[in-house]
């Protein structure tokens, strides 16, 4: 008994043809030709015989082949990312936006959104990097000892959901990672992405009940080899209150461009020089 090579194997399996038996010598002359009529004409089974051909050797090719010699199947095609809907924002799913006045997902300098679906809850993350955008919960609004989930680009174009934990104002990766059902895209000079964590998790320091009231904490940076290094602003935006994953509101914050004449003390500076240009000097 002797052993086939694997591809001969896989040869004999894909072509019904070498199943049967020879029951004649090629030299057999009342045997025709395989493959032709009685005229010498080609037939089918010639026909079968070049189609399997072609077919066996695409599919054998170097490129389709494992490191052992066997074939294995090419990857499937990847869906595109569905873009996210702000038209849902405060219906559906809860928003917090980070920009200029009217931004959207693809606009504001950072957007989140959350939705419950059945046990988990469902973000989507998008900022304007080209390294990593995250989210972090937290029970004051100081960085430190907050529940991080994070989306980073790397040096291969793909984007990865990490689970991380503030120290300090170190970001420590966690290897338990929550997260499921991920997708994210780089396109456009922006790091984008959509996942689910579960509502409810075991009591655990890295890991908080999305169920309870948090605020969030809201960071983007650039990254080096799909390593997070330190966010673009000094004093990244933190929520003005506790957000519930229950209540859907649709938050807009002014980037820090926006706040000049939005604070009381500019509005009452700028109503004091407009009273003094109005009144003149005695």
């Amino acid at each position: 008994m002797f052993l086939l090579h694997p591809l001969l194997q896989i040869s004999v399996l894909l072509d019904p043809t070498l199943w049967l038996p020879i029951s004649a010598s090629p030299t057999d002359d009342n045997v025709l030709r395989a493959g032709h009529g009685d005229h010498g004409e080609p037939g089918h089974e010639e026909t079968h015989k070049d189609s399997y051909s072609t077919f066996a050797s695409e599919f054998l090719e170097p490129r389709y082949l494992s490191d052992e010699g066997y074939p294995f199947p090419t990857a499937p095609p990847v869906d595109p990312f569905a873009r996210i809907k702000v038209s849902d924002c405060g219906v559906t799913k809860g928003c917090i936006r980070y920009g200029k006045p009217g931004c959207d997902a693809e606009t504001c300098d950072y957007f989140l959104s959350y939705r419950r679906i059945g046990t988990d809850v469902e973000f989507e993350m998008s900022a304007d990097t080209d390294g990593w955008v995250a989210v972090g919960f937290s029970s004051d609004k100081k960085m430190g000892g907050d529940d991080v989930m994070g989306c980073v680009h790397d040096d291969n174009g793909r984007v990865r959901i990490h689970h991380f934990y503030n120290v300090g104002q170190w970001a420590k990766e966690i290897k338990r990672n929550p997260a499921r059902d991920e997708e994210g895209v780089f396109e456009n000079n922006r790091v984008t992405c959509r996942f689910k964590r579960p509502l409810h998790v075991a009591r655990e320091e890295t890991l908080v009940d999305l169920h309870l009231s948090w605020y969030y904490l809201f960071a983007w940076g650039p990254a080096i080899q799909g390593s997070i290094t330190r966010h673009d602003i000094d004093s990244p935006p933190v929520s003005d209150r506790m957000i519930s994953i229950y209540k859907y509101e649709d938050i807009f914050m002014p980037a820090t461009a926006y706040q000049t004449f939005s604070s009381p003390f500019c509005l009452l500076l700028i109503v004091a020089l407009t009273f003094y240009l109005l009144m003149g000097t005695p």
